[in-house]
């Protein structure tokens, strides 16, 4: 507690939580939790063995305790050095903690301030000086350093920037009032001298962002930034300032609060209406049109390493949730992807699995996000009713037609959904992306991206499986990815399903014509159905001996395949021209009756008559 006493004019000590701050906030309590500060000690001394996270949990649970007659006083935290670190930390826990401990999550809803002095956000190095000299010139003077502390602070530490930008989604989804001090001067070193920059540099001592914190500099270094010798110093009457205007916003943000809860939550029959209007008519039409994986196909996948790292928890921190599938157009990726999502189901029978397959051919909201989130949030709030709590800040309706769905809303539900999962596992899956729109699927992987972080080091478990063409080139910090051409498994699936499908006889002939199609291949499931479909036509009518010269008309890749297919027909050449052109320019998928009576109009409209079901 030596970093927040000074001694005033007339020699008494002046400890201010004890001595000031009751003075700028008389109706507030004052708690002061202690641990070892000290990052180093003299010769001789024990240095603690605990890290920030174990320092966290226990002050987490401490201060639980103190406040357990009054959990929902709004609470602020004031906290100097590497004690806001401790802060965050315990903020993070608790925020995790919503359905497994749900006391102790009280304390991350109470939150509503938090006063930062010299916090090292940026992974500043507690030692000062960062040159190796340093280091060893204390050490020789018979310093001893805590290495669990200062590994989680060093600048080029992952884990404290993830923890930053975590606080930082807190902050932001709470409305916490974020203040931060910043030490103006270095810390004296050896013999006095004074060090080249402070030992918390000023871009790491604040959070770095305007729009979410205020930061102010006390005139002092580090080491002394929370001393004040009484009510007229004048670095403290700016505390005093800092104090005055947050204890204003708290007031006004406790007053929403108060009239928030007054509010009454909605019925079991408004979430429904909520619920119902989620619903689309087409969505899981993309999902149940794709046929199920061929026999003995796609079980590789269970077996690869990336598939079996994405599930691995203890591996989060190298891909945060996220595996990314990419093929080229007809590939199989769909196929693939609709084998793992029910494989998962078999396998995880107590997580919950939720899926959404874009349709570029479909209705709007099913190439859409919009109706992506629609989607997802449907099965998700469905499939846990526990969390269908989160509709309740729409304003009441009594007619689904009425809700205006935007993308902005429907992301903070589904974000609000996965902090409410506790420990329970969630795993989504999420096919051709290439089928919406680009800008869209780039904001949905940064959304996916911060959604992940958390899971670094929270007890969330959330997971995301996505598919999609090598493009849109999207670029991901954190993520597996894995291409489906090329592996040996998708490869052998071709195979399986030409041993299976193709009608060629047997013996050498029949080896020929696979080992060829194989070649041809270049790993798009899709060519080699179609090549099966056209060679089983010869085979059916008895043209055996030709099968192999009918192979070599056929030629290489999707596009010159469908054009070879669709230009076969002469005789009929307008008709197809006339009917890709409704099918393309239509504002909507047309129904069957519709684009038969559009091709009719324009090629025979004598012969239109009534529609004959």
């Amino acid at each position: 507690m030596s970093s927040l006493s000074r001694h005033a004019d007339d020699g008494e000590l002046v400890y201010w939580p004890k001595h000031l701050l009751p003075e700028a906030l008389p109706s507030a309590r004052v708690f002061v939790y202690g641990y070892d500060t000290k990052v180093r000690h003299t010769l001789g001394a024990p240095v603690s063995k605990n890290n920030v996270y174990d320092i966290a949990s226990d002050f987490l649970r401490t201060l639980e305790a103190e406040r357990r007659s009054q959990p929902s006083r709004p609470l602020m935290f004031i906290a100097h050095s590497l004690g806001g670190i401790v802060v965050k930390e315990l903020l993070r826990q608790s925020y995790g903690l919503q359905v497994q401990h749900s006391h102790l999550h009280r304390i991350y809803k109470a939150t509503a301030a938090v006063m930062f002095f010299g916090t090292p956000h940026g992974g500043a190095d507690p030692r000062g000086f960062r040159e190796h000299v340093v280091e060893q010139v204390a050490r020789a003077a018979g310093l001893t350093v805590n290495e669990q502390i200062v590994s989680t602070l060093l600048p080029t530490s992952e884990r404290l920037r993830e923890l930053r930008d975590e606080f930082g989604l807190m902050a932001r989804r709470e409305g916490w009032i974020i203040y931060s001090f910043q030490e103006q001067y270095g810390v004296k070193y050896l013999g006095g001298k004074k060090a080249s920059h402070s030992s918390f540099e000023d871009v790491s001592s604040c959070l770095g962002d305007t729009s979410l914190e205020i930061t102010h500099h006390i005139a002092s270094d580090h080491m002394d930034m929370c001393r004040f010798s009484g009510v007229q110093d004048h670095e403290y009457r700016k505390v005093i300032g800092a104090l005055g205007f947050i204890k204003g916003r708290m007031s006004e943000k406790q007053a929403d609060i108060e009239q928030s809860s007054a509010t009454p939550k909605f019925t079991n029959n408004q979430r429904q209406l909520i619920l119902d209007a989620m619903w689309f008519r087409a969505i899981d039409a993309r999902y149940m049109t794709i046929k199920p994986a061929h026999a003995k196909t796609c079980k590789w996948l269970l077996q690869r390493s990336e598939y079996q790292d994405w599930l691995n928890v203890a591996k989060i921190s190298t891909h945060h949730g996220l595996f990314w599938i990419k093929g080229k157009p007809g590939s199989g990726k769909s196929t693939l992807l609709k084998f793992a999502v029910q494989s998962v189901r078999k396998a995880m029978k107590s997580a919950v699995v939720i899926c959404f397959f874009f349709n570029a051919r479909g209705e709007d909201l099913e190439k859409s996000t919009l109706g992506m989130y629609r989607s997802l949030l449907s099965q998700l709030l469905r499939a846990l009713p526990d969390i269908q709590e989160i509709l309740d800040h729409f304003t009441p309706v009594q007619d689904a037609d009425t809700i205006d769905w935007h993308i902005g809303r429907l992301r903070s539900l589904f974000a609000a959904a996965i902090q409410r999962l506790g420990e329970r596992h969630l795993i989504c899956f999420i096919d051709a992306l290439d089928e919406s729109d680009e800008d869209q699927i780039r904001d949905l992987v940064v959304f996916l991206e911060e959604l992940g972080r958390p899971a670094t080091s929270s007890p969330i478990n959330f997971r995301v499986c996505l598919s999609s063409r090598h493009y849109p080139h999207i670029s991901i910090s954190k993520a597996i990815e894995m291409t489906l051409e090329g592996q040996e498994g998708h490869d052998q699936d071709i195979s399986k399903f030409l041993s299976s499908e193709l009608k060629a006889g047997n013996g050498t002939v029949f080896e020929a014509i696979k080992d060829e199609i194989l070649k041809r291949a270049s790993g798009i499931f899709l060519w080699v159905a179609l090549v099966v479909q056209i060679l089983n036509k010869e085979y059916d009518h008895g043209r055996v001996h030709s099968l192999r010269r009918r192979l070599k008309e056929i030629p290489d890749g999707l596009d010159k395949l469908f054009e070879d297919i669709l230009t076969r027909d002469n005789a009929h050449f307008e008709e197809l021209i006339l009917c890709l052109q409704w099918i393309l320019y239509a504002e909507r998928p047309l129904k069957r009756e519709e684009l038969y009576y559009a091709i009719l109009s324009g090629t025979d409209e004598e012969a239109l008559t009534p529609w004959d079901e």
